[in-house]
């Protein structure tokens, strides 16, 4: 089941100890779902982390989430992760992200990376092949949809 918008989309079953005592998704369990649906897009893209960094000199690290909440999973639900590159700036990357569940909305969010050298922790330039293979995933995606279309 595709999402629009979305270059990316996965899957997940919700576990036992994910829910809390009001039978449903602890908040904080979102950020897990959306760090998972992260970590599966850049393997889509071809850049498993950390490997795809490996060897540029420097790292991704978190400097924004942001989570709304617009409704609950429960334990055994099937969610649905949408991942997609919203914003692509000079050392950081913004991830959209919505969550659903049989298509119903149930959160959505953001995560901004932002690439630093591991010593010093200070931003530079996101690597040419990280930007590429974003642009050349994204630009994909945006193409099958069209042609879905109409």
């Amino acid at each position: 089941m595709a999402m629009n918008g979305f270059a990316f989309t996965m899957a997940l079953r919700v576990r036992w100890a994910e829910v809390d005592q009001q039978g449903i998704v602890f908040n904080a369990h979102y950020l897990t779902y959306f760090d998972v649906g992260i970590t599966e897009y850049w393997r889509a893209i071809g850049l498993p982390y950390p490997d795809g960094v490996a060897g540029t000199g420097s790292d991704l690290y978190v400097a924004k989430a942001m989570v709304n909440y617009h409704g609950s999973a429960g334990y055994d639900d099937v969610i649905e992760i949408g991942v997609r590159a919203a914003r692509l700036g000079n050392s950081s990357v913004t991830f959209a992200i919505e969550i659903r569940r049989e298509g119903r909305l149930l959160t959505t969010g953001e995560v901004v990376y932002v690439n630093a050298d591991p010593g010093t922790r200070r931003a530079q330039a996101l690597p040419v092949r990280v930007r590429l293979a974003i642009a050349a995933y994204e630009r994909s995606a945006e193409l099958k949809e069209r042609s879905t279309v109409g």
